[in-house]
């Protein structure tokens, strides 16, 4: 970091558009057919939308096709079961037709809208469908990789049709028992031809089989970096129930004055607030809660008042501001306005000079949602940029959306796992602090006048 002489020169007139794109794998040139296949219930939708989700957040662009709602949408109403019997021929083309219409705009999402991924997600029963997309994938110069769902522990299952299933469109306004057993009997049609994925016959494919949700793996022919981080994502993901918890340190010294970054200690009513932290998760009666913190003082200071032990990760310490650093925005626009307006321009890939983008930060933060990921009940206290990066994951925010996560002072976020989703608890703990939010100015040119530039800085000291 360089000292505060150093950053505060005479103001520098300089027009730099620093990508942090380079920093970043990227998988352009090698689209990827993910095909999920299992029978009914077997987790196939959540483990498709967990992992998109991740794939978007690390930068690579990723989007579901599922072939049930391709269903949905050329049926309009749903029956019965009857509809999935293998011996009613005029169901099977229309589930054929499907099918074929989801592949086709499979191939229209990597030509068209340049997508990364596709996440095909169908039973797809049999062998020769299998191959059927296989060959697709070939023809057009696609990779595929198939993720099969197996599942024979009674639990799960009813487990997954009382979370998910029963809040399917198929059976809206529909008794709960006969849903219940009305899509039993649609497994059962899926069970007459369903053929799981063999270790012989199959091992010319590349595949991932996940058993009883995670209790067992079986991984085959991997061919290339993408796939060895989806294997890596999918063998660290588990369904049991837990929370996540997600907050700032209390407010500091240079909040207090408005300055971005350094190393300072609490406030008066930072220290206050860490107190009160520790008197609500004391509250919440969590047995083995984790408490992590970054390297900082702050965040330090603030889990020290918890009583309790807690790990410092190095890679939550906040986005580093680089020449900026301990600079106030004012500072900033005054010695640096074309860099200032550059990072408003696209806050999340705009680089500090000599310090990071929040691209660069989902980089450094990813083993620390593959560790969240393996864990039960944690709590997280970091920094804004931090913590809007990690929200982003849970709520699957977009890169554009990302930088402006409203993420205040002395405020805890409880993340509840549901279904194909996140249950989000606000909890403000009474304790004042500044507001350090930020939200995008209009105008966003690099001839803007100061008083644009400054509008939406938050006040201070």
């Amino acid at each position: 970091m360089e000292n505060k002489e150093t950053a505060r020169a005479p103001r520098v007139r300089r027009v730099r558009c620093e990508s942090s794109r380079a920093s970043v794998p990227q998988f352009t040139n090698s689209p990827t057919m993910i095909v999920m296949v299992g029978l009914p219930a077997r987790g196939k939708t959540y483990i498709s939308k967990k992992l998109t989700r991740y794939l978007n957040w690390i930068g690579v662009t990723t989007k579901v096709f599922n072939v049930g709602q391709y269903r949905r949408d050329a049926t309009q109403v749903y029956n019965s079961y009857e509809f999935f019997r293998p011996d009613n021929m005029e169901a099977m083309k229309i589930r054929k037709a499907c099918a074929l219409t989801a592949l086709k705009d499979v191939c229209d999402y990597f030509t068209r809208e340049r997508g990364q991924v596709a996440v095909f997600d169908a039973t797809n029963t049999t062998p020769d469908r299998r191959e059927v997309i296989r060959n697709f994938a070939k023809e057009n110069g696609y990779k595929v990789f198939f993720v099969e769902s197996l599942c024979d522990d009674p639990e799960i299952i009813a487990e997954n049709i009382k979370q998910v299933k029963l809040s399917s469109p198929d059976y809206i306004d529909c008794d709960k028992d006969e849903a219940v057993d009305d899509f039993l009997k649609r497994i059962e049609c899926y069970k007459l031809t369903y053929v799981p994925l063999d270790d012989d016959n199959d091992r010319h494919l590349s595949y991932i089989k996940i058993i009883n949700v995670g209790s067992r793996y079986l991984v085959n022919r991997i061919q290339d970096h993408i796939q060895s981080r989806i294997v890596y994502y999918l063998m660290n993901i588990h369904v049991t129930p837990r929370s996540i918890y997600l907050c700032r340190h209390g407010e500091s010294e240079l909040n207090l004055v408005g300055r971005i970054g350094g190393d300072s200690g609490l406030s008066t009513r930072g220290a206050k607030y860490a107190s009160a932290l520790g008197s609500y998760m004391r509250g919440q009666s969590i047995r083995d809660l984790k408490v992590w913190t970054s390297h900082m003082k702050r965040t330090i200071q603030t889990a020290e008042a918890l009583g309790v032990q807690y790990e410092q990760w190095k890679a939550l310490n906040e986005i580093d501001a680089g020449v900026c650093e301990e600079m106030s925005y004012e500072e900033i626009q005054e010695n640096y306005p074309e860099e200032f307006a550059l990072r408003d321009q696209d806050k999340y890939r705009y680089r500090y000079p000599k310090g990071e983008s929040y691209e660069d930060l989902v980089q450094r933060l990813e083993p620390v949602i593959m560790e969240l990921e393996r864990q039960e009940n944690v709590l997280v206290i970091c920094h804004q940029a931090v913590m809007r990066c990690l929200l982003a994951y849970f709520l699957d925010k977009s890169a554009g959306e990302l930088p402006y996560l409203k993420c205040p002072l002395h405020t805890v976020l409880k993340l509840t796992p549901v279904a194909y989703g996140c249950k989000v608890e606000s909890v403000f703990l009474n304790i004042e602090a500044v507001n350090t939010h930020r939200d995008k100015p209009v105008n966003v040119d690099v001839d803007r006048d100061t008083a644009e530039a400054l509008g939406t800085v938050p006040d201070h000291i």
